[in-house]
């Protein structure tokens, strides 16, 4: 579906409703201007002008390419207003996905407060169709829940519901539809919500960074821009915060300060999450914050569907070190998964025969894949590569979930800027070893002892296991 049609559909469907919106426009005067955001690059952190609410000055979070959700206080309630909508995301440069998301963007903008904060959060639906927004993970009235048809009546289109609570536990949590969830999911509606303590915590420490991000995927034709709904394992997008390498910022961090990852899994599979160069602890879930007694060092760990895990770790090695979810799919562009593997086959005298059928035929995959990491092979409109990135040092070969953490000793605190790549000190980098190789071993020459090797055959053979169980 193109650009326009898709918008065309959408807009009909939510201005034939207009009319009767669910708010009077004496009431529309009372709401909170909506902000509307449509930049894909990670914005700076958001500090509330004058009063945080709980009375609590906190350490804002930085979302990788989104951004902080301003609010007004009024008699003594911060409100926010969400607006549910059809986007479209640019999810690295020159591709781009008609999305469903809020306030210009998807995922939508992170909302951040302070325990014991009363929130009221105002949502008004644009799209297509009817909506909900559940608050995952929160403690709050059942009637807040947001699961359509069980706490409340659906969104209609065109309308504009209230969600009224208190903030009643710090932690990282996140909110997305339960109506039409599977749909409005795989279209990118989700966001995160971020609760600061409102004192000093005993399980919870102070951090100079505190970085957020949604895993989300999709599942897109070469050349399409709409993803399929429909598919459940199949994705072939895997992104953080619906960008994909090299469209991720990095994480930046001065040397030795101490840095909080907030991540959360939207997606329809888990994720092994792992950091080079550094080891982390895990100081919090969904659940809340994790005690000291009950932590231990990883470099990897897993986030499940619908978890939420934060990670906290001194940045105390400079470099430019890699980011990345461990399944490796997860770190390549668009691909198809029923290629067959082609290392080892020769192709000799078979690729100009094919050629003269189908004149831009190339080799793929004998040696492996790399060649795809530094090939400029021509790919249908809004199409993104399977591999690509490039370096200081050449092809990175990546896509989807990847990104860098770089630590710098000049990084001045509180400076988010990229500061491009490291120059590693002399003599500490791999380098090409120009000696001479020693003599590699070679089979015996001797016929007599060729003849006591095993045959090629013999080696082959799989011996039945016989009626005896002496090797059970």
């Amino acid at each position: 579906m193109q650009r326009r049609d898709f918008f065309q559909k959408a807009m009909a469907a939510a201005g034939a409703a207009v009319a009767t919106t669910a708010v009077s426009r004496s009431a529309l005067a009372a709401l909170p201007e909506p902000v509307i955001q449509t930049s894909p690059d990670t914005a700076a952190p958001w500090t509330p002008p004058g009063v945080t609410g709980a009375g609590r000055p906190y350490n804002p979070v930085v979302t990788l390419n989104g951004w902080t959700l301003p609010f007004r206080m009024k008699n003594g309630v911060k409100e926010f207003h969400l607006v549910a909508e059809p986007v479209v995301r640019e999810m690295a440069p020159g591709f781009s996905v008609n999305m469903w998301g809020y306030n210009g963007q998807s995922p939508g903008p992170t909302i951040e407060v302070v325990e014991g904060d009363k929130v009221r959060i105002f949502v008004t639906n644009k799209l297509p169709e009817h909506t909900t927004i559940h608050w995952h993970g929160q403690r709050l009235p059942n009637g807040m829940d947001g699961v359509g048809g069980l706490n409340q009546k659906q969104i209609p289109v065109g309308k504009t519901f209230v969600y009224e609570f208190e903030a009643r536990r710090p932690g990282t949590f996140m909110y997305h539809p339960h109506a039409d969830e599977m749909t409005q999911m795989a279209m990118g509606m989700m966001g995160l919500w971020v609760t600061h303590p409102k004192g000093k915590h005993p399980h919870i420490a102070e951090v100079d960074r505190d970085y957020a991000f949604l895993l989300s995927a999709y599942d897109l034709d070469p050349g399409a821009k709409t993803p399929n709904v429909n598919t459940m394992l199949d994705q072939n997008i895997w992104s953080w915060n619906s960008r994909v390498f090299p469209g991720i910022s990095p994480l930046v961090a001065r040397l030795n300060e101490r840095v909080r990852v907030r991540v959360g899994n939207l997606t329809m599979t888990n994720h092994p999450i792992h950091i080079h160069g550094i080891e982390f602890e895990v100081t919090g879930t969904d659940g809340g914050p994790v005690p000291p007694t009950a932590r231990w060092p990883e470099v990897t760990t897993d986030v499940a569907v619908g978890q939420m895990r934060q990670l906290e770790f001194i940045a105390d090695e400079p470099g430019d070190w890699a980011m990345h979810c461990h399944k490796s799919h997860h770190t390549m562009g668009a691909m198809g998964h029923a290629v067959p593997t082609m290392i080892g086959v020769d192709h000799r005298g078979l690729v100009q025969k094919i050629q003269k059928l189908i004149p831009d035929y190339m080799v793929m995959g004998e040696r492996g894949m790399a060649d795809m990491g530094e090939m400029e092979m021509e790919l249908p409109a809004n199409t993104f590569p399977m591999m690509t990135g490039t370096g200081p040092h050449g092809p990175i070969e990546m896509g989807g979930m990847f990104t860098t953490l770089k630590v710098r000793a000049d990084q001045k605190k509180g400076d988010y800027t990229d500061p491009g790549w490291y120059k590693n000190p002399p003599g500490t980098q791999s380098y090409e070893y120009t000696q001479a190789l020693p003599a590699s071993n070679t089979p015996p020459s001797d016929p007599a002892k060729v003849a006591a090797q095993p045959s090629a055959k013999t080696v082959g053979q799989v011996r039945k296991p016989g009626n005896s169980h002496a090797h059970h």
